[in-house]
């Protein structure tokens, strides 16, 4: 029990630090870095709490798709970080009334938050009820019986906004080729090859 509750302290600090250099490092790629870092340490708490498929789900979706995508294209792009930064202490005290404004309201809320003895009934019975199975198997009976259609329905939302950025970044500029596959399907040999009887000794 010890070792758990020292394990816990470690990810939870180290999460809590690299979710702050996140947003305070000065360079865009040691902020990534710090990301994938505090989404190291936060799967080692879903282990800790039991949930090993949520996270192996948050090391190979996120650390292994998501993190790293944002890493090549911070590093691809060249972005003027020093002209974007410049107006920053002009818009400094309205982002921090903004800040402070959301941190009363989560103290707020987590001040006024209480479990109901009902909930913590309902825990205990579906505790006792999964008892013996793997988390997986668990996860997925409630996914796909009680939450499948707002599963679903999730699904299509991420979906549409799939599609919605393919269509907003897909534009027509002069100069660039584009594919055709009704040009290529009517293409004879004769359109693209060429045959030149060259005479013995003359050279193309």
């Amino acid at each position: 029990m010890m070792v758990q509750a020292i394990a816990f302290y470690v990810f939870a600090g180290v999460t809590i630090a690299s979710a702050a250099m996140v947003i305070g490092s000065r360079n865009p790629v040691h902020s990534v870095l710090f990301l994938i870092l505090a989404f190291f340490n936060s799967a080692g708490l879903f282990v800790l709490m039991g949930a090993e498929f949520l996270a192996m789900t948050l090391v190979i979706v996120y650390v292994g798709a998501v993190a790293v995508l944002f890493l090549f294209v911070v590093m691809m792009l060249d972005i003027n970080f020093v002209k974007l930064r410049q107006g920053f202490l002009q818009y400094l005290p309205i982002g921090g009334l903004i800040g402070l404004v959301l941190i009363v309201e989560l103290l707020m809320v987590v001040s006024g938050w209480v479990v109901s003895p009902a909930g913590l009934k309902t825990a205990a019975i579906n505790s006792q009820a999964i008892d013996g199975v793997s988390n997986t198997l668990a996860l997925g009976r409630l996914i796909y019986t009680e939450y499948v259609y707002l599963f679903q329905a999730s699904g299509l939302i991420l979906l549409i906004a799939m599609l919605g950025a393919i269509v907003l970044t897909l534009r027509q500029r002069e100069g660039v080729k584009r594919q055709r596959i009704t040009d290529q399907l009517d293409r004879k040999p004769e359109d693209s090859v060429e045959i030149i009887d060259v005479k013995t000794g003359s050279g193309v």
